[in-house]
């Protein structure tokens, strides 16, 4: 299967690269800077990615260009285009001022194949405080701004580009247009890389790898552990045993929704009901963490006793040797800890006696979160399901500041249902860098009347990444309600809007909707008489407050 190899210099946008990449049709594979695969006959182009680093920077990240030069065309984004050219004898230095932001393309060689169809001015976006003053001998420029000579350059009469400009990013307007010139009409890609062949593929994958054997699957109510389990279902029926379990601390009635469109799915689904013991054991307890370490160690209790019975009850036919995860590619993209260290851990159950001895199954583990959706509507999974938010594992739990309690969690419930609900009915119009932006993930969209103004309209909750309430439990407010004094409890309502998790910004929620939103849950849920909004952006803060 044809590839692009994208090298990870540190940049916080290079998962974005991969997946404007797999938008084009295309495998890409997201590997450290230093390493590359040697004699992968699949390669067929190679992208240096951005950096945090100075290319003087005695900490910066080098490769040895001779590895892939000669042999595969290149493109070196903004700390790529820079270390390109100061290793093969250009001059990179210090900007008078850091370029960042929108700038326009005052000249462009319309002519190179890295440019075509482009339009004079086109827009792109700057991030870097280097920036090229002098090319190697026998490279040329080919795109320009007011403030940046060298915006783009290729050596000349070889496959290798550079610019100084992010064509991942939303902002630069034909920035897709450009990584399609690269990876269809330089590289050459077959884009064969879709949903629907990554389903017949990976079915037939599985059925080779599982053969008559039993596979059990942890289910969370999320897109990641729901696509899985369709996947691995399609190809080995009933012999998939899913346990989904609800530690009390869901969202309002989701339990009985889940477990009815995984009846529809035609999934093998145990549900168990073990709020009663993480209620009790997390009793009293109020300091963050040690809810996260008691509600992961009774998951992982209540997980292994219903694993152990499957086990115990197999056949000789049919063994389980088999533990399948969600587990998707951001999960094992090693960015900057080039040492080896995962800047992000499984979302594994842990913990599985040794004497099952399972192995595991990952089988969306080259998959982005996007594609991951785009996969779940191939296979006729409900909409609600493949858009539905990221949710903490340990559930609620995480957004009562204090201790837990079955009556409190009911109030968080409620408060959380009116919410999400709201956001699910208010519609916006969106255009531009935010049209594509939701177009791009695969979100269900009407177009406007207008098509020319290409403009659609999405809910609120399609625009956002993640949302939920915090009940500050630990916090009493003065309110009045019916002219009687209230001394109850405030919420907040976080909104975020993000791309990977690992940044956020909060939310821009029209004044309406957050008059409306706040009315209804004061009105509606007894204990709560003071609704706030979450305005910070991640960093500083986290998207969860516990």
């Amino acid at each position: 299967m044809q590839k692009i190899i994208i090298l990870d210099f540190g940049s916080q946008t290079t998962q974005l690269i991969g997946r404007r990449i797999r938008e084009l049709d295309t495998f890409c594979e997201i590997l450290p800077y230093n390493k590359f695969p040697q004699d992968d006959p699949d390669i067929i182009g190679v992208i240096l990615s951005g950096s945090p680093y100075s290319v003087y920077d005695p900490e910066a990240f080098r490769v040895d260009l001779s590895q892939f030069r000669g042999r595969y065309p290149i493109l070196g984004i903004c700390y790529g285009a820079q270390y390109m050219s100061h290793t093969l004898g250009g001059r990179v230095e210090p900007a008078p001022s850091r370029e960042y932001g929108r700038q326009n393309l005052t000249s462009i060689d319309l002519n190179n194949p890295l440019f075509q169809g482009f339009e004079m001015g086109s827009q792109v976006w700057m991030s870097h405080g280097d920036t090229i003053t002098a090319l190697p001998e026998g490279f040329k420029t080919i795109a320009s701004t007011e403030t940046v000579h060298y915006a783009a350059y290729q050596a000349e009469g070889e496959p290798l580009w550079g610019v100084q400009f992010h064509p991942e990013v939303f902002h630069s307007s034909q920035g897709s247009l450009l990584l399609k010139n690269f990876v269809v009409d330089i590289c050459g890609s077959h884009q064969d890389w879709s949903a629907a062949s990554f389903v017949e593929t990976t079915v037939n994958e599985l059925r080779q790898q599982l053969g008559n054997d039993r596979v059990i699957l942890g289910l969370s109510g999320g897109v990641d552990s729901s696509v899985a389990a369709v996947l691995i279902s399609r190809a080995i029926g009933d012999r998939l045993t899913c346990i989904f379990v609800d530690h009390g601390m869901l969202r309002k009635n989701e339990f009985t929704q889940v477990m009815e469109d995984y009846k529809v799915l035609g999934l093998n689904v145990l549900g168990i009901d073990a709020s009663s013991k993480f209620f009790n054991d997390l009793a009293g307890v109020t300091e963050p963490e040690q809810k996260r370490k008691i509600i992961g160690r009774d998951f992982i209790e209540v997980f292994n006793a219903e694993a152990k019975k499957i086990f115990n009850s197999q056949s000789s036919n049919s063994k389980c040797r088999w533990l399948a995860q969600g587990t998707i590619y951001p999960d094992r993209i090693e960015s900057l800890n080039i040492t080896g260290k995962v800047i992000k851990s499984h979302h594994n159950v842990g913990g599985l006696p040794k004497e099952m001895n399972l192995q595991l199954c990952e089988p969306l583990k080259w998959l982005f979160k996007d594609e991951v959706r785009r996969v779940g509507r191939q296979l006729g999974m409900p909409e609600h399901l493949i858009t539905r938010h990221p949710f903490p594992g340990p559930g609620l739990a995480v957004r009562i500041l204090g201790d837990i309690t079955p009556e409190k969690v009911h109030i968080l419930q409620e408060a959380d249902d009116i919410f999400i609900r709201g956001l699910r009915e208010y519609k916006v119009k969106l255009s531009g860098d935010e049209a594509r932006r939701v177009l791009a993930a695969g979100v269900p969209i009407q177009q406007a009347n207008n098509s020319s103004t290409e403009e659609i309209e999405v809910s609120l909750y399609d625009q956002i990444w993640q949302a939920g309430v915090i009940l500050l439990s630990a916090v009493r407010s003065v309110g009045v309600m019916g002219d009687e004094r209230t001394y109850e409890h405030p919420v907040a309502l976080r909104a975020v809007t993000s791309t990977d998790a690992m940044t956020a910004d909060w939310a821009h929620l029209p004044y309406d909707f957050m008059a409306r939103v706040s009315n209804d849950i004061i009105n509606h849920v007894r204990g709560v008489n003071r609704v706030c909004y979450d305005i910070s952006s991640k960093p500083p803060a986290t998207i969860e407050w516990e």
